[in-house]
């Protein structure tokens, strides 16, 4: 026996940057799997705690919901130290580039499924944050992983470059709040929500602008 699907949640610390600027950010690391196989959700800051909380499980990949530095900065010695594959959208690749000149990631694709666990997670491409942005599908779980597409609260931030806010309001409302309301939102920074605590506030962010 394997054990039952759970999803575990690491928190790192460090530093995002971009366009010349510098925030301390804590972000959230998702472990996806049970107790042998397992899918790592983004690549934050510090790659010791995530690798001992994989422990001896098999890593399937390590997907990064987009290509700011803060959840993909140590995605290349991650996937060493755990033999897997980086998975990144293409549309990231000049993000990916500002962080790690030298080093390649596999490509990912809006639609692909990752086996995990007897399980598949859905790769939904969910561009306005970045524009490789993607969101996690796991229907088995009622869970989605939005990285910083949709947070408890409202959309990631669109200010600054490779961001479009309309663009992000897009993929929110056609392609995240047709889930099902009971969808656990598993984000990228901060807490919990759902679809069903997020849907209604829609049109109030639309007015709110970024």
């Amino acid at each position: 026996m394997s054990g039952a699907l759970r999803i575990e949640r690491v928190v790192t610390s460090g530093v995002f940057e971009l366009d010349g600027g510098t925030w301390n950010v804590d972000n959230n690391v998702w472990l996806v799997g049970d107790d042998h196989d397992v899918v790592v959700v983004d690549a934050a800051h510090d790659d010791a705690p995530i690798v001992e909380a994989v422990g001896n499980r098999r890593v399937g990949a390590i997907v990064c919901t987009h290509g700011h530095n803060d959840h993909i900065s140590v995605a290349p010695q991650l996937g060493d130290r755990l033999d897997a594959p980086v998975l990144l959208h293409p549309a990231d690749r000049q993000l990916w580039e500002m962080t790690h000149p030298s080093r390649t990631f596999q490509e990912t694709v809006d639609g692909e499924r990752i086996a995990v666990a007897g399980t598949t997670l859905e790769v939904i491409h969910t561009p306005g944050h970045s524009p490789g942005s993607v969101c996690l599908h796991l229907p088995e779980a009622h869970a989605l992983f939005s990285g910083d597409t949709l947070f408890a609260g409202g959309p990631g931030a669109t200010g600054r470059s490779f961001s479009d806010f309309p663009t992000i309001i897009t993929s929110i409302r056609d392609l995240l709040f047709p889930l099902a309301g009971n969808t656990l939102v598993h984000t990228g920074h901060g807490d919990t929500t759902t679809i069903q605590n997020e849907a209604p506030h829609l049109d109030e962010w639309i007015r709110r602008g970024h």
